[in-house]
């Protein structure tokens, strides 16, 4: 309630000040005194109240640029690994945990959006071990594995192992994917796995991911996997 309410405040800031200065720029002729600009704002405040449509669509722009902001800023690491082209019109963000049932049961439609969408579509993944000391180490697994070029591969046989990921289990997809099983164990042990680690927790905490899977599309939060609502906001954008 506190979040809309300080957006209101800011449309109505960012509104009432556009109209004094437009209206002040129509009248540049006269000098601007506190009293009639004190005029212009309640003539504009008073436009407002009768038409709060205009407050609403500010609001919508804004969160849009808001998303957008956002959007950018959680799929700018190179750490995190990504699939599709960088300029991609939508960007989807997973934040998910290798034993989280709705992560392994999304896995398919993530790789199908990218997948089918001829490069208008990337997804950058953020390993979120919420849920285990084996969610742990299995994400430090997926993150040491970009070393060996193996990431991919990797992450979709993780994630279709059926029940807990012990450290045996680990290791024998990492060998059956191609990768030096011995390497992967040391560099997961890295101060770079555990500087990544941190990181996407910090932003977890900081954007409202409170479980997993999330999905943040071009920046907007999706807890969970709803997936026709997914679909149609991804729909949205590309048609838009």
């Amino acid at each position: 309630m506190l979040a809309k309410t300080l957006s209101v405040t800011t449309a109505l800031t960012v509104l009432v000040g556009l109209g004094a200065c437009n209206m002040s720029a129509q009248s540049n002729s006269v000098p601007e005194t506190a009293q009639s600009r004190e005029d212009v704002e309640a003539v504009v405040r008073a436009y407002l109240l009768e038409n709060p449509e205009i407050i609403m669509e500010a609001m919508l722009v804004l969160e849009e640029r808001e998303n957008a902001r956002l959007g950018e800023q959680l799929a700018s690491n190179d750490a995190d690994f990504s699939v599709g082209p960088a300029d991609a019109e939508v960007t989807i963000v997973e934040y998910f945990d290798y034993h989280c049932g709705y992560c392994r049961r999304s896995l398919d439609w993530v790789m199908d959006q990218v997948e089918n969408s001829d490069g208008r579509v990337r997804v950058v993944f953020k390993e979120l071990p919420i849920l285990s000391e084996q969610s742990v180490r299995a994400a430090r697994a997926a993150i040491a594995s970009q070393n060996q070029g193996e990431y991919l591969e990797f992450h979709q046989a993780m994630m279709r192992h059926s029940g807990q990921l012990s450290d045996d289990d680990i290791f024998e997809i990492a060998r059956d994917v191609g990768m030096n099983a011995t390497r992967l164990e040391r560099d997961m042990e890295s101060a770079e796995v555990d500087a990544h680690l941190a990181r996407v927790l910090g932003e977890a905490r900081e954007h409202g991911v409170t479980g997993t899977p999330a999905f943040f599309i071009n920046g907007e939060l999706y807890s969970g996997f709803a997936q026709r609502e997914l679909e149609q906001r991804i729909e949205s954008l590309l048609e838009g």
